[in-house]
């Protein structure tokens, strides 16, 4: 399926937080110039809050499996804690380096996450909705309903930039008659 600007990513992110106290979006990958990798963006917010603050980056499963691919992926552990969403069905690496980084630095609760900035990781169980981006473009590619799956703001933002192909324009809506 064809991929969103960054500034369609924008506006969707920006509609899906509105109304929500306390979450923000921040533009500084957009803002910079060339590839972004999360390695510098982690970088940047460990320089802004200091050394001792603990930071954490939210992934999902399917990302933690692929963390080996990720541009100097060993430092993002020594910059913030890895806090994965498992999503329903999915199996944590259990070997290699990424197997090796989890059995070596997971933890079972928050607490641990508390007591220092960065490198520790917490797996928590998620809904039971299969619902990642990936599956969410696919569905919107087949012209399938993605409705409860994304606010509904989004999902608006979606059918009035006709995102993710010709689909996306229908998915989601009632059948015309």
């Amino acid at each position: 399926p064809p991929v969103a600007s960054g500034a369609d990513r924008l506006a969707m992110l920006e509609a899906a937080i509105a109304g929500e106290p306390g979450l923000a979006v921040d533009t500084r990958e957009l803002e910079r110039p060339g590839p972004s990798y999360m390695v510098d963006t982690l970088a940047s917010f460990r320089a802004e809050l200091g050394p001792g603050r603990p930071l954490c980056l939210l992934l999902g499963t399917d990302a933690l499996a692929g963390l080996a691919r990720w541009h100097r992926w060993r430092r993002i552990p020594e910059l913030a804690h890895l806090v994965v969403a498992r999503r329903p069905g999915a199996d944590l690496p259990a070997a290699g380096a990424v197997g090796e980084l989890l059995a070596a630095r997971r933890v079972e609760n928050v607490e641990p996450l508390r007591e220092a900035p960065a490198g520790r990781i917490l797996v928590r169980d998620v809904t039971l909705l299969d619902i990642s981006a990936t599956r969410i473009r696919a569905l919107l590619a087949q012209e399938r309903s993605v409705r409860y799956l994304v606010p509904e703001a989004v999902l608006e933002l979606i059918h009035a930039r006709g995102l993710y192909g010709e689909g996306a324009t229908r998915a989601g809506r009632p059948a015309r008659r």
